[in-house]
């Protein structure tokens, strides 16, 4: 029996997609200009020291929350949950298992309000379940316009994540897709999915918690090459792109924000049959692994460090 059919699994599906990736950040007027002006977002909302970003393309009421704060990090990742009941099933699950809650369901005070709750993976990273959130008025990108359709997928880092990948899918439901490794370092990314979306959600083996990266998904390949093109003419740093991986199959350009977390052009994710989809092995060290095209630099130590990110600064200690 391999890795794959080791791995846990779970009949309990409550979540959907991912909503939003939440940062802290000490420069925000900095990092506020940067998501409206050369990333392509919308400011939806906000006051003093934070403020809401929505993609164009997407009925989510925001996709980015930027809190100003002497400490970068990450402050949240939030996911749709299917219904209230899933939610309010999903929290005393939570509870027989150990998991550190923050609060019970109830009405949440952001835009687009809902019905969810707050608890800490075992990283100490703190998730957001929701439902019922209120859909904003969205449209459709049109050709040639280069802006972000809706947050594609988020990675995170951890020093542990075989025991973060089982948490994912044991208690809320992912399935794992696809595995990237290495003979010589042993598996390095899980990637996870919650609906037929190749993976909504990955986990990479790094030294800390924290971001690895968050991805935006454009309307085609025509529309991530103007933005990637955007991007640098803005003198936005490029680390790596652009270029189209084996896993997932989708587009990749990735840049830094003015923080150094990594963030991503993307398209084309591959949409799964579901029931008749086996989770496959990549070795890394094979060039199409990375890049299919083959028009990026292949991926380097020095590149990878760079998506390790700053640890994040948790708000209490991991629980156990």
């Amino acid at each position: 029996m391999d890795r794959q059919e080791r791995t846990v699994t779970s009949t309990f599906q409550p979540i959907t997609h991912l909503r939003h990736v939440d940062l802290a950040v000490p420069d925000f007027a900095r990092q506020r200009a940067f998501y409206g002006t050369t990333w392509g977002l919308t400011e939806v909302a906000g006051d003093s020291g934070i403020a809401f970003f929505a993609a164009e393309g997407s009925p989510e009421q925001y996709i980015v929350r930027i809190r100003e704060d002497e400490r970068k990090r990450m402050d949240l990742v939030a996911f749709g949950a299917v219904s209230p009941a899933a939610v309010d099933e999903l929290h005393p699950r939570l509870g027989r298992a150990g998991v550190r809650l923050i609060g019970e369901p109830g009405a949440l005070d952001t835009p687009g309000g809902g019905y969810g709750f707050r608890f800490f993976d075992p990283d100490g990273r703190v998730v957001e379940v929701s439902a019922d959130v209120e859909t904003r008025a969205h449209r459709r990108i049109e050709e040639r316009e280069a802006i972000p359709v809706r947050l594609s997928h988020c990675v995170v880092n951890s020093q542990d994540p075989e025991r973060l990948r089982d948490f994912y899918v044991r208690h809320l439901g992912f399935r794992l897709t696809d595995t990237l490794y290495s003979a010589h370092m042993g598996d390095l990314m899980y990637f996870l999915r919650c609906s037929p979306l190749h993976h909504s959600f990955a986990i990479a083996r790094g030294p800390h918690v924290s971001l690895h990266h968050a991805s935006f998904e454009m309307r085609g390949v025509e529309e991530y090459m103007r933005g990637t093109g955007r991007a640098l003419r803005a003198g936005t740093r490029l680390t790596w792109g652009p270029g189209r991986h084996l896993a997932g199959d989708n587009t990749f350009s990735y840049f830094h924000d003015p923080h150094g977390n990594t963030v991503e052009y993307t398209t084309e994710l591959a949409v799964l049959e579901e029931d008749l989809w086996h989770p496959g092995r990549h070795d890394v060290d094979d060039p199409i692994t990375q890049d299919q095209w083959g028009t990026a630099d292949p991926m380097s130590e020095s590149v990878a460090k760079e998506q390790f990110n700053d640890p994040d600064v948790l708000f209490v200690a991991p629980p156990v």
